[in-house]
């Protein structure tokens, strides 16, 4: 039996001012194909997954293609996209003949000229292969699920978890679907259930947290194969936006319809009550401040790198210094022009800088101020559900009390990792900034007194009723009351 696989994605907001083009890719996560490593990153579960099943399987022939993703940010450049696309396709070509393709997808990757890159892909792949060839992929939650990719696939499987901690789990569970398609002992279908909601699930807390177990339970029992909670992103100007339910049966269309829409009208029920509480910049400061002990840790989600945002933005560091809070931390601030100067300062310097504020209007005002160099970092890297993410070079440097953490390659804050590794101890600490809306905290919330998630000035507005859809299918909660 022969497979291929292969991984290609970002998570696209249509708002974000920062372009994604070829080179974005080459920063982030960039393989050509056979040239993977040993273990998985962030987003190639698939691979790894296919080749240690190979590994203790007779007959089982995987050939890898390219994998390549980018950070979010904005639209993917038309040459971008179908570049890509077209080279992964001529490897499936070469790779020819198959029993299975296997992608690692986001499901949110818009380019200019079409918004359903996933569409797109898994489509022209299927017309390559024939029908007779099983198509499957893993996609991120947070994905726009559209018709052409469910008819385009035999098998889509979802995360369940937000943060992302469950990824390698679920490209085994792909691997072991696809197989048993190819081997006739299954025969899945797919059926969803649009909820017409645009909503944050926060998975690590109710009521989200029982419904994924709920999900969970009914797999592997009267037919029912898989199930996905699709989250949809909400920062994407698309036709098909907003939280579905996927349910993937052998052979029973009408059950998956059914508990999909059983499954789903439930999602329906939740909204307004699936995310932690938003609190503004002051008041959550100010929260923090009037706690026993610390740290307390601060989610800055308008500023999310992995929402597309800048993560160059001021506002927070800003009211930090104004109020002279000592013993805090915040990261990653994303500005390579500061970390160069850093660079040529050399720890324990005293520079200059002008900090972040940079991208656009919603990154706020630079801060012209003078700190210390604490630490340098070349080619810095976090640890997030068994992989790896760049920093790029990295800067440590205190600015009147407040040690902040600079990097070269625009990311969020995963793990601690990400302050310790770099000369700046927590455990000191009153008040961690950091620049993410939930995958920060399987990692940061054991060693945190509190958690708190700040929504301010920014480019990842928690107000999805105003932000300026033109797309979106209507109608649609929380934009339209009658949504249902």
């Amino acid at each position: 039996m022969r497979l291929f696989v292969a991984a290609l994605g970002t998570e696209t907001n249509t708002f974000s001012p920062i372009p994604t083009g070829l080179e974005s890719f080459r920063e982030y996560l960039w393989f050509p194909a056979g040239e993977h490593p040993e273990e998985p990153r962030f987003f190639t579960g698939p691979l790894v997954a296919a080749r240690r099943r190979a590994a203790r399987e007779e007959g089982l022939t995987v050939i890898e293609g390219l994998s390549a993703f980018a950070a979010p940010a904005g639209n993917t450049s038309s040459k971008a996209w179908t570049t890509l696309r077209d080279q992964v396709l001529d490897q499936i070509r070469a790779a020819m003949p198959l029993d299975i393709v296997l992608f690692s997808l986001h499901g949110a990757m818009v380019a200019d000229g079409e918004e359903d890159c996933e569409g797109d892909l898994l489509a022209r792949a299927r017309a390559l292969v024939g029908p007779d060839v099983v198509v499957a992929a893993e996609l991120d939650l947070h994905c726009h699920l559209t018709p052409r990719m469910l008819e385009s696939s035999d098998v889509l499987v979802f995360y369940k978890e937000y943060p992302h901690t469950d990824t390698y789990a679920r490209a085994e569970e792909l691997v072991d679907l696809a197989l048993r398609t190819a081997r006739k002992e299954i025969r899945p279908v797919m059926r969803t259930f649009d909820c017409r909601m645009i909503a944050t699930m926060h998975t690590t807390r109710e009521p989200v947290q029982s419904f994924v177990r709920r999900m969970e339970a009914l797999e592997g029992k009267d037919g029912v194969l898989s199930v996905s909670l699709i989250h949809g992103f909400p920062w994407a100007d698309v036709e098909h936006q907003g939280a579905q339910v996927l349910v993937v049966t052998d052979d029973d269309p009408e059950g998956a319809a059914r508990l999909a829409a059983e499954l789903g009208r439930e999602v329906r029920e939740l909204r307004g009550d699936t995310a932690a509480a938003m609190l503004g910049h002051e008041e959550g400061i100010a929260r923090a401040l009037a706690m026993e002990g610390g740290p307390i840790v601060l989610a800055d989600t308008s500023d999310n790198a992995g929402g597309g945002a800048p993560s160059d933005s001021t506002h927070l560091l800003r009211l930090l210094l104004e109020r002279g809070v000592q013993g805090a931390a915040l990261g990653p601030l994303w500005d390579p022009v500061a970390v160069s100067f850093c660079q040529l300062a050399g720890v324990g310097s005293k520079v200059r800088l002008r900090l972040g504020g940079k991208v656009a209007p919603v990154s706020g005002a630079p801060l012209d101020v003078e700190g210390e160099v604490l630490h340098l970092a070349r080619d810095g890297r976090q640890r997030f559900s068994g992989g790896w993410t760049q920093l790029g070079d990295v800067a440590a440097v205190r600015i009147a009390g407040i040690d902040v953490l600079i990097n070269a390659v625009r990311t969020q804050g995963f793990d601690p990792a990400l302050f310790t590794a770099h000369g700046i101890s927590l455990a000191d600490k009153k008040i961690v900034v950091v620049k993410s809306a939930q995958h920060f905290y399987a990692n940061f919330a054991p060693v945190a007194r509190e958690v708190l998630w700040l929504d301010g000035p920014g480019a990842l507005s928690q107000d999805f009723a105003k932000l300026p859809y033109t797309r979106v299918k209507r109608p649609i909660w929380p934009l339209d009351e009658n949504a249902f």
